[in-house]
């Protein structure tokens, strides 16, 4: 399988730096490229990628604002994973609760990019250490939701995410929302921890 994805960036030089790093992976074929978040728009229509990469803070539109827009048209596709240079606590959480699928630094390594790239196709959320601990810091006071345990207990059970919806009676897009807000309350980055950690604590019984 390749992942067909866009570059969002509003500098031509990091989208170069980028695609560069992506398309030495022959897993990955980058399909576009959109300069502001009103461009992504115009692009996803057109090419229908797997995924997008979406800087955060670019002119016209930001990436809170293209990813709200993308979300708010339903459906799977296109997956969202941010990489940015911005680890504040506000854009964290603010990309997160748009939508996004993941959130990881520019300075990342070329390996570990690939790596999110290619587990946010596979339904994963793609933390990086900066956003997880974002997330665990806002949701130290919080309690995990009924509806969150439910989550839990089907992804325990090996469920998929359009797997969990199904049973839950509700999308896709909701069960990795749901994920996400686990994953902030119980400290961890990945579905298999967020498990093992609910056991530890006695919250799947």
């Amino acid at each position: 399988m390749t992942v067909r994805l866009v570059v969002v960036d509003d500098h031509p030089v990091v989208r170069d730096g980028i695609k560069g790093m992506l398309q030495a992976d022959d897993r990955v074929e980058v399909v576009g490229e959109a300069g502001d978040g009103l461009e992504a728009l115009a692009l996803v229509d057109r090419t229908d990628p797997d995924l997008v990469l979406m800087d955060l803070r670019m002119p016209v539109l930001d990436g809170v604002g293209a990813i709200r827009r993308l979300r708010s048209r339903g459906g799977a596709r296109p997956r969202i994973l941010v990489l940015t240079t911005y680890d504040t606590d506000r854009d964290i959480h603010a990309a997160v609760d748009a939508g996004a699928d993941g959130y990881l630094l520019k300075a990342s390594t070329r390996a570990e990019l690939v790596a999110a790239v290619l587990q946010a196709v596979q339904g994963r959320t793609v933390l990086s250490p900066e956003a997880a601990q974002a997330l665990v810091t806002r949701g130290r006071v919080e309690q995990l939701t009924e509806r969150e345990v439910d989550v839990l207990r089907a992804i325990a059970a090996g469920g998929t995410n359009r797997q969990v919806g199904r049973q839950l009676l509700v999308s896709e897009a909701t069960v990795k929302t749901h994920l996400v807000r686990l994953y902030g309350k119980l400290g961890v980055r990945d579905r298999a921890a967020a498990v093992r950690v609910a056991y530890e604590r006695g919250l799947l019984g």
